[in-house]
């Protein structure tokens, strides 16, 4: 099941929360530094023993002090035109957070728009591409039952609604 919704990922009561990660693993702005303020310094600390993670990648983390048992840290590209492999770097950071949380035997999901905020991602342009790759990456790791975008933004969240109608994508 794929859910879009407005809300707070830092209050979301599911097993993984994914955090907007760059290559450092460092605590940065937006969604990024709102995580890991509210999960406390733990989260920096195994982020520092991870040594970083590459584009279209993601790795998993304690929760800290959230509600959810791992931050998975999802590497999204920087938005350059699109001509950079934005598209596939973008997708394949979306099937990482579900690769991984199934092998980390994780039931739900909870995500930000990636790369669509500090990264510049145009939301329209993220939207088919996140929910197609999440949407694939479901059917091949059936361990994860719920996969709940969730967005501080009615534009982005549209945006997504509209990409999952085109797609012809049930979402809730």
């Amino acid at each position: 099941m794929i859910e879009l919704r407005l809300g707070d990922l830092t209050t979301e009561e599911v097993d993984a929360v994914v955090l907007p990660a760059n290559p450092a693993l460092l605590p940065g702005g937006g969604a990024s530094g709102a995580i890991h303020r509210a999960a406390g310094p733990e989260v920096a600390e195994a982020c520092a023993r991870l040594g970083g993670c590459p584009t279209g990648d993601a790795v998993a983390t304690t929760a800290g002090r959230l509600p959810a048992r791992y931050v998975i840290h999802a590497v999204g590209p920087v938005w350059q035109g699109g001509g950079r492999g934005e598209p596939e770097l973008l997708a394949s950071a979306h099937r990482r957070v579900i690769e991984l949380a199934s092998e980390l035997g994780c039931a739900s999901v909870a995500l930000p728009a990636i790369s669509c905020g500090i990264y510049g991602y145009p939301a329209e342009l993220a939207a088919p591409v996140g929910l197609r790759a999440v949407a694939a990456a479901l059917a091949g790791w059936p361990g994860v039952g719920l996969v709940r975008f969730v967005f501080l933004d009615e534009v982005v969240r549209r945006a997504f609604t509209d990409a999952a109608d085109r797609l012809g994508l049930p979402v809730t």
